[in-house]
């Protein structure tokens, strides 16, 4: 029992290529896969997700571990193997920084399994879901929910410097002009403020009184941290 507990632990079983080694690491490296996909759906099932991203995060703990099971005592090959299948996606689209945290995460848990210290990588994938949740449901370092990015075009012959204030002053504890910039060969221009919205209800009313002062040219809203975005135009 006790060396069957050393070889399981110290890796040493994953140096010998067996349809027994094999199997332990496909079906460890996809169950830690599987559990890595399920606390990343948990974690964005309010900001979309990708399925065949969710699929891929399966599909590489087994692949790297197969690799590094393959390549055997070559550790130096095996890493610089996995480490470019970890930037293949990264190639052709770019990623969203929580995204490249959870391929490296499903990335490494590979390695472990295919190393033979599968013990390990369940009990470092069990602690790293609880730590990632936590993040979650805490909102590490999030913004307010209220925050938004605000941006008005307006005609070259409005004077915006004060002209939007009293509005926003309405709708909005807080506002900042961050950035003004020259759109269309400068015959727009569009303004950006930071807002902290009053009662996010209020969007839509906020939304047609500026209308009313820029012309009724486009309106963008959107949040730091999403996608979502309101459009007027």
């Amino acid at each position: 029992m006790e060396d069957f507990l050393y070889n399981i632990t110290s890796g040493d079983w994953a140096t010998q290529l067996d349809w027994k080694s094999v199997l332990t690491v496909l079906v460890s490296a996809t169950v830690i896969g599987f559990i890595i996909s399920l606390v990343y759906l948990f974690t964005h099932k309010n900001e979309g997700y990708s399925q065949a991203f969710c699929v891929s995060l399966i599909l590489l703990s087994p692949i790297v571990g197969m690799v590094i099971l393959v390549i055997g005592n070559n550790v130096a090959t095996a890493f610089s193997l996995a480490g470019a299948f970890a930037l293949v996606r990264f190639r052709s689209a770019p990623g969203d920084p929580k995204d490249i945290a959870f391929v490296f995460l499903s990335v490494t848990m590979g390695l472990t399994c295919g190393l033979g210290h599968w013990l390990y990588a369940g009990i470092a994938v069990i602690v790293l879901s609880v730590v990632i949740l936590i993040l979650h449901f805490t909102n590490f370092a999030g913004r307010d929910k209220k925050r938004f990015e605000l941006k008005i075009t307006v005609p070259e012959t409005l004077n915006y410097a004060g002209a939007f204030d009293e509005t926003l002053k309405k709708y909005t504890t807080h506002f900042a002009m961050k950035r003004v910039k020259s759109v269309d060969f400068g015959a727009l221009f569009e303004i950006t403020f930071d807002i902290t919205m009053k009662d996010k209800n209020q969007i839509r009313e906020m939304l047609d009184d500026l209308r009313a002062l820029n012309g009724n040219l486009k309106i963008m809203l959107s949040t730091e941290t999403s996608n979502r975005s309101f459009h007027f135009q």
